[in-house]
C-alpha cells in the first residue's frame, strides 16, 4: 500500500520531540488531575476509577472511529489515559491492598500480553502509522497498561523504596536519557526502545507531579493540584501548537 496514503489515513501522533515532550507534560497532568478527583474533590478511589474510565472510553470511542488523525482528540485521549493510570495505581494499592509491587507486575504481566497478542496477530508492533480499528484499539490498551505501570512503578520508588520525590523523578529521568542513547549509540529495536521510554517517562510524570502537590514536609512544594493541571494542559496546548505549526511547514515543503 502505497506509504503516503497510509500517512494519510493514520490515526495517531508521529514519534518526534515533540510527542515525547508532550507526553511528559501529559504523564504529570495525568498525576495531578487523578489526585485532584480522587483526593482535592474527596470523590473516592472507586468513584474516581469510574470517572476517569467513563472519560476514556467516551474519548477513546470518539478516536478509534475518527477517519483520520485529530490532534487535539488524541491528546485528549493520551491525558485520560494517564489520568485512568493514576486512578489504577491508586486503587490497586490503597482500595485492593495489592500494594504498588505486587501491582507493577500485574500491569507488567497485561502489557506483555496485550503487545504478544498484537505481535501475534499482526507480526508488527509498530507505532506509526496505524491504521486499522484492531491494531489502534490494540494500541491504545498497551498505552493504558503501559500508563498504570509507570505510574504504579512510580509510587514504588517514593513509598517503598523510600526516595523523594524529586529523586525519583531524576532516576525515571536517567532511566529516560539511557533509552535516549541507546537509540542513538546502538541498534537495538526502535519499537522496544519506544516502548521502554513509554512506560519511563509515566513514573516520571507522576513523581514530578507529585513533587509539584505534594506537602512541603514530605518533600513536595505544596501546590494546588488544580492549578497545577490547569498549568499542565496550557503547556500541552502550546506545545501541541508548535508541533502542528512544524509539520504544516513540512508538508509544505514536501510538496515543493
Amino acid at each position: 500500500m502505497n506509504k503516503n496514503i497510509d500517512r494519510g489515513r493514520n490515526k495517531v501522533a508521529k514519534v518526534t520531540i515533540f510527542f515525547w515532550l508532550m507526553k511528559i507534560i501529559a504523564t504529570t497532568l495525568g498525576e495531578t488531575a487523578g489526585d485532584f478527583i480522587s483526593m482535592s474533590l474527596g470523590l473516592g478511589y472507586y468513584v474516581g476509577f469510574a470517572i476517569t474510565f467513563a472519560i476514556l472510553a467516551i474519548l477513546l470511542l470518539f478516536q478509534i472511529n475518527a477517519d483520520r488523525y485529530r490532534p487535539a482528540l488524541y491528546w485528549l485521549a493520551i491525558i485520560a489515559t494517564t489520568t485512568a493510570g493514576t486512578e489504577v495505581s491508586d486503587l490497586m494499592d490503597r482500595s485492593l491492598g495489592l500494594g504498588y509491587a505486587i501491582g507493577s507486575l500485574v500491569l507488567v504481566a497485561c502489557l506483555l500480553g496485550v503487545l504478544t497478542i498484537w505481535y501475534y496477530r499482526d507480526r508488527d508492533l509498530s507505532v506509526y502509522p496505524i491504521i486499522r480499528k484492531d491494531a489502534e484499539t490494540t494500541y491504545w490498551l498497551a498505552i493504558v497498561f503501559s500508563n498504570s505501570l509507570g505510574t504504579a512503578f512510580g509510587d514504588f520508588l517514593t513509598d517503598n523504596m523510600g526516595l523523594s520525590y524529586i529523586q525519583g523523578a531524576l532516576l525515571t529521568a536517567g532511566v529516560i536519557g539511557v533509552v535516549i542513547a541507546l537509540h542513538y549509540l546502538t541498534e537495538l529495536n526502535d519499537i522496544l526502545l519506544f516502548w521502554l521510554a513509554f512506560i519511563f517517562t509515566r513514573p516520571f510524570g507522576a513523581t514530578f507531579g507529585d513533587f509539584l502537590t505534594k506537602p512541603l514536609e514530605k518533600g513536595g512544594l505544596s501546590l494546588s493540584r488544580g492549578l497545577s493541571s490547569a498549568i499542565a494542559f496550557f503547556l500541552l496546548m502550546v506545545i501541541l501548537y508548535f508541533s502542528e505549526r512544524n509539520e504544516r511547514k513540512n508538508r509544505k515543503k514536501l510538496r515543493h
